[in-house]
């Protein structure tokens, strides 16, 4: 894992860093990984749906990255990757992952058609919620010669996409079924907004009524005679609830191999930050300004990272605080004035997954020194 990937551009005034380089020089604001954090994530979620007796889907919409996403199969022993757009999967799929499922709906006729071309390439999938747009997907995969895996997406409780449990999901489930190009596979069934919920009783309550909900509809399926192989969902905030229910049989979570801020808030049963994962994703920032007592400007502001879920944390120090941003500086609370000018600090975002998409490149570190430079490959693909 060293050197910079294959088509990286040569080093030159594009790049933060170079392969050889310790953190201090490493210009910012930049997105660096810690390797040897990284790599005990995969393992750790790895080693945990294996004995769970389940299959691991890595959610690449959150790093947005072919380099990681292979990680995640290679290290983590996962058996494809999930992402969010048509445009994404293109990505993926040309930096050699071969297992993509969409976990979305796509409706662009456009975007139709190149799923339905990619289909011809790599194992593909797409969550569909209406009749129509089973139709759409038939009509491209036809057209193409390709078959598309469809999983029909339940409401299971987020509000958001999905179909309405039980009967509506047979409905699609039997049309996707029938329909020509097109292969149905089972179930989505993802409550994302359970994911950050803090409080450990009212985040396995509400899993636990998503898992149900999943349960009577693979039931359905299976009682209307047709087979529901994968019941699929599940994130870092929630997977040992889905992993060990004896329902879902592969899990999506994506936010493990980093860890934010905001999943650092989420409790276990004991009332304890969940703690199976380390910090392994950093914004590395230098300090510009010590002009005001008290006070240090970093160059870390609203252009890259985003504060949805709150301002980022500064990694390993209880005595400074970030406290404030513009669109280029972060504003560091430094009551014992302990910071200088160009000095390095790890910033932990509070939302790794928009805050990746902002970037070019990931510096992965191990030992203090540059070993890696991997491309966001995916950057930008929202359509």
């Amino acid at each position: 894992m060293s050197g910079t990937v294959a088509g990286a551009p040569e080093v030159g005034y594009d790049l933060p860093a170079v392969v050889g380089m310790s953190e201090a020089e490493i210009e910012t604001p930049c997105l660096v990984i810690d390797l040897d954090a990284f790599e005990g994530n995969l393992r750790q979620m790895g080693e945990f749906c294996a004995g769970m007796g389940v299959k691991l889907r890595a959610h690449g919409k959150m790093h947005k990255s072919a380099d990681i996403a292979r990680r995640q199969i290679e290290i983590g022993g996962a058996t494809g990757i999930c992402c969010q757009k048509a445009s994404e999967a293109e990505a993926f799929a040309r930096g050699g992952i071969t297992d993509i499922l969409v976990t979305n709906q796509v409706r662009s006729p456009r975007m139709i058609d190149r799923l339905a071309r990619l289909a011809g390439e790599v194992s593909l999938g797409v969550c569909v919620d209406d009749l129509d747009n089973v139709a759409e997907l038939s009509s491209a995969a036809v057209r193409h010669g390709s078959e598309i895996s469809v999983l029909v997406e339940i409401d299971c409780g987020a509000g958001r996409c999905g179909v309405e449990p039980g009967a509506p999901a047979v409905e699609l489930a039997r049309a996707a079924e029938d329909a020509a190009g097109l292969r149905f596979s089972g179930i989505q069934a993802y409550h994302g907004a359970a994911q950050h919920v803090r409080d450990f009783a009212d985040r396995k309550a509400r899993i636990e009524a998503a898992i149900d909900l999943a349960r009577k509809t693979r039931d359905a399926i299976l009682a209307a005679g047709l087979a529901c192989p994968t019941v699929t969902g599940a994130g870092t905030g929630s997977y040992m609830f889905e992993g060990s229910s004896g329902v879902y049989t592969e899990l999506q979570c994506g936010s493990y191999a980093f860890m934010d801020a905001d999943y650092q808030k989420v409790r276990d049963a004991g009332g304890a930050p969940i703690s199976e994962f380390r910090n392994a994703f950093f914004l590395l920032t230098s300090i510009m300004s010590t002009a005001k007592p008290g006070q240090a400007v970093c160059d870390a502001g609203l252009k890259v990272q985003s504060i949805d879920s709150g301002l980022p944390v500064i990694f390993g120090r209880d005595d400074i605080e970030y406290v404030n941003c513009s669109d280029e500086h972060g504003v560091i609370r430094d009551p014992g004035n302990t910071l200088a000018a160009s000095e390095k600090l790890r910033l932990v975002p509070g939302h790794c997954d928009p805050t990746c998409n902002i970037h070019d490149w990931y510096v992965g570190i191990r030992d203090g020194k540059v070993e890696c430079l991997w491309p966001v490959t995916a950057r930008g693909k929202a359509y």
